[in-house]
């Protein structure tokens, strides 16, 4: 695809997105999703969104199969505000078993990020920018989509604030578990040949859901997360 004609997509699917984003999803919904590794199936990942127009909570949980299943489940919370703006996060949690955990807790006046371990506060950074944690990132855009072809976030996991810039690639459709899905596609861009590749796939039919997120390494490993059913 030539750049004029890339260029000429992403607009486009753009204002599909802009267009078709505006309602909020359901109060509560549920996706379930397949984790695999360089094909190899190694877990199931369960999230659910739940809202009531001001607030938002979005809990992950993911159960290893085989001897991954040893490690329990590995659980992340994102709570926060819902605004026109998309989703504000107050708090974000990592938690891996009962004694590993790291959280990222948001001050929007200060405007700011405190990175607790295990409870204790660690350190305080300056927020640059927008700041996500993973999953307000990725849900944020169900509320409200991008006004540009490419924008800039801070992620805040807990263990840093990494700066981001993603650009809508356009539309295409996902054969997925669930079924064919008509997508819109987003990809990070990237800061040199040793920086990963993130894309994620949100469902135009579904209330621009993430549906599929891949993330590929400098060395070609492939990590992939693709729906398989959505509801409870």
């Amino acid at each position: 695809m030539s750049s004029t004609a890339f260029r000429r997509a992403g607009i486009a699917a753009l204002a599909l997105w802009t267009a078709a984003g505006q309602a909020a999803p359901p109060g509560r919904i549920t996706l379930h999703y397949e984790m695999s590794r360089n094909g190899t199936v190694l877990g199931n990942v369960v999230e659910t969104l739940e809202h009531d127009g001001e607030t938002y909570t979005i809990t992950s949980e993911t159960r290893g199969r085989g001897i991954l299943a040893l490690f329990g489940v590995l659980k992340r919370t994102s709570r926060g505000r819902v605004t026109p703006e998309g989703l504000r996060p107050d708090e974000f949690r990592d938690e891996r078993g009962s004694s590993w955990a790291v959280s990222a807790k948001f001050d929007w006046i200060a405007h700011s990020v405190t990175q607790e371990r295990k409870g204790k506060s660690s350190e305080t950074l300056k927020m640059q920018g927008t700041a996500q944690d993973p999953l307000s990132l990725a849900y944020s855009f169900a509320f409200a989509p991008p006004k540009a072809k490419e924008y800039d976030v801070t992620r805040a996991d807990g263990r840093g604030l990494t700066p981001f810039r993603f650009t809508v690639v356009g539309n295409e459709k996902l054969a997925t578990p669930a079924g064919e899905m008509q997508t819109l596609r987003i990809a990070k861009v990237r800061d040199g040949p040793e920086d990963k590749s993130t894309d994620i796939w949100f469902a135009a039919e579904r209330d621009f859901l993430p549906v599929r997120v891949l993330i590929v390494d400098s060395d070609g490993t492939r990590a992939d997360q693709i729906v398989t059913r959505i509801g409870d």
